[in-house]
């Protein structure tokens, strides 16, 4: 059997190292690009955010943003212990860090990719790179596929792994085979905060906000990362994906309410603000910070309401007291504009989830044709699970070709 595989990423590479038998078929992998597995380089800042420690499949599918109905198949046949037993299998061990996400105990990315790429070489599968589909035709038993440089491959089956695209048009190969496509927008994007104080404030990391889109019950709560443009890290990145349709909509200029101290109420933060008063009464604000807050990021918020940093925290007045319990827990920021990077941008849109198999990852309109990854309308948030989409989805895949 001839088997193409379109995408040489993270779910086409561990489809192809999982064919059965595949001394038994010619499997080719066709790559646009001249390098493979790019996504799997970047991620988590080189190191591979391979899969994230949440083993209960119900409480895993609520990270997702979109598909979960093809989640609960999937994720149930190969979830995360199935992804840690695989690399384990082949000498690659997956550490878990404090806040649930999993990498190699090398710490390095190229582990995994050195891991998937030995496979295909046992295994004796070829990539063929700067091989970009123009069109694929589906003839009586098999496929056509023609590519830009007028090269053309007859395959018997075709797994469809090219990872997201951004503009709609490059989904009109797919949708001439019959097809549709949910529009494909960003997600796991940055805020844009052009010309405001705070970026003077770039690399502070707030450990613990609670982050708000205005208008919205959408909202998200963890790490904060100021940067030169606006604010990043994992909360932020988180919130742009639960809302990265709504934030589409409206271009990218909407508002967002930051509470600095996670869930905290104002409130309760005025009875802690009595608390302090009493016991920590003749220390001044700018020496005394209760709140853990990073030392710069506290400058800033009492500059930015105008409080002496040599005020006594007993003579503070009723309005400071009031403006400095505002900017803690119901921080106002106008956002302007997202930045996404190249090598991991992440789409929300895809391969409509009706016309998928979940439990073979096969076409309902093409028989024959397969999908794996992100071409599907399937993203999760920051974390790891996005690539556990991408392990599955692929294994399930390859099971299924043959």
């Amino acid at each position: 059997m001839r088997i193409a595989i379109i995408g040489a990423g993270a779910a086409g590479c561990f489809a192809a190292a999982n064919i059965p038998s595949p001394e038994a078929h010619e499997i080719i992998i066709f790559e646009k690009t001249g390098k493979s597995l790019q996504k799997v380089k970047v991620s988590g800042g080189g190191r591979c955010n391979v899969t994230h420690a949440c083993y209960d499949v119900p409480t895993l599918i609520e990270k997702y943003p979109r598909g979960k109905q093809l989640l609960r198949k999937t994720l149930y046949q190969f979830g995360p212990h199935e992804i840690i037993g695989w690399f384990a299998d082949r000498g690659v061990e997956i550490k878990e860090e404090s806040d649930g996400r999993m990498f190699p105990v090398t710490d390095s990315s190229q582990t995994i990719i050195d891991c998937l790429l030995s496979d295909l070489q046992r295994n004796k599968i070829n990539i063929r790179y700067h091989q970009s589909v123009e069109k694929i035709e589906k003839m009586e038993d098999h496929f056509l596929i023609r590519f830009a440089n007028k090269t053309s491959y007859e395959a018997d089956k075709i797994l469809i792994a090219t990872g997201g695209y951004p503009k709609p048009e490059q989904y009109n190969w797919l949708i001439e085979l019959g097809h549709h496509i949910e529009s494909p927008v960003p997600s796991l994007f940055t805020f844009n905060l052009p010309q405001h104080p705070i970026t003077t404030l770039m690399g502070v990391v707030v450990p613990d906000a609670l982050v708000k889109v205005s208008g919205t019950k959408i909202k998200e709560r963890g790490p904060l990362l100021i940067t030169h443009w606006g604010l990043s890290g994992p909360v932020v990145l988180r919130t742009s994906a639960w809302a990265a349709r709504e934030l589409n909509r409206s271009d990218y200029q909407f508002a967002i309410l930051i509470n600095w101290l996670g869930e905290i109420s104002e409130n309760d933060l005025r009875e802690q603000f009595k608390q302090i008063r009493q016991s920590q009464g003749k220390q001044t604000v700018g020496q005394k910070n209760p709140f853990l807050l990073p030392k710069r990021f506290w400058e800033y918020l009492l500059n930015r309401n105008q409080i002496n940093e040599e005020v006594r925290w007993g003579d503070m007045s009723a309005s400071d007291q009031n403006k400095l319990i505002g900017s803690l827990v119901q921080d106002r920021y106008e956002i302007k504009g997202k930045t996404t990077f190249k090598e991991e941008f992440v789409t929300c849109g895809g391969i409509c989830l009706p016309e998928v198999d979940p439990q073979t990852m096969e076409s309902r309109i093409v028989p024959g044709l397969y999908f794996a990854g992100e071409i599907l309308d399937v993203d999760g948030i920051t974390g790891g699970f996005n690539f556990q989409h991408s392990w599955a989805s692929g294994f399930i895949a390859a099971q299924n070709l043959v």
